[in-house]
């Protein structure tokens, strides 16, 4: 019953109470076993960045994943923060969604040739799928927050997902400002 009151009033789920009841909720048990899995794809992609980094071509790109790699770190360290908040403690569940697409960015490493704008490009690509899946990950998670009135944990998913964006937002600029056309004349 208190799943429609939520659902029919977006003001009953902002009300300060909420949270303490929506701690033993399966709902909320739900959101916590979402961030536990975001937790581990950021992990996860904490360790891949520098091997794409590695792995790039253009400087540019290189510069990107290095930039990448802080700012995931920072997500770590966000994703604790909430954990605090909620009063749960920050562990990983494997992340089968991200385990993939690591293993794709893996695969792209190893079926093009080094040194080449192909293989940058593949790099683009399977970075921005990552930034795709984290985009929609942060984007529900808040939500889900919102929902059930965690305020500053919404604050802090929020930045995240800002963050998401505005990196997606880069390795497109980098692959129409060059990337993409020295791929194509390869």
């Amino acid at each position: 019953m208190a799943t429609t009151t939520k659902a029919t009033s977006k003001k009953g789920s902002k009300v300060s109470g909420m949270t303490g009841k929506m701690k033993d909720s399966e709902f909320h048990e739900f959101f916590v076993d979402e961030l536990k899995d975001i937790y581990w794809a950021e992990k996860h992609l904490v360790k891949a960045l520098p091997k794409m980094k590695k792995a790039a071509t253009s400087p540019e790109l290189a510069a990107a994943f290095d930039k990448h790699t802080a700012e995931t770190q920072t997500h770590i360290e966000t994703l604790e923060k909430v954990f605090e908040l909620l009063e749960e403690k920050p562990v990983a569940k494997k992340c089968d969604a991200m385990a993939g697409l690591l293993e794709e960015a893996n695969s792209i490493i190893e079926d093009t040739d080094e040194g080449t704008m192909i293989r940058d490009a593949g790099l683009i690509l399977a970075a921005q799928k990552v930034e795709h899946y984290e985009i929609g990950t942060y984007g529900t998670l808040r939500t889900f927050a919102e929902c059930m009135g965690h305020t500053e944990v919404v604050d802090l998913l929020q930045q995240t997902l800002d963050n998401e964006k505005a990196t997606d937002e880069a390795l497109t600029q980098a692959a129409e400002a060059s990337i993409n056309d020295a791929a194509v004349a390869e």
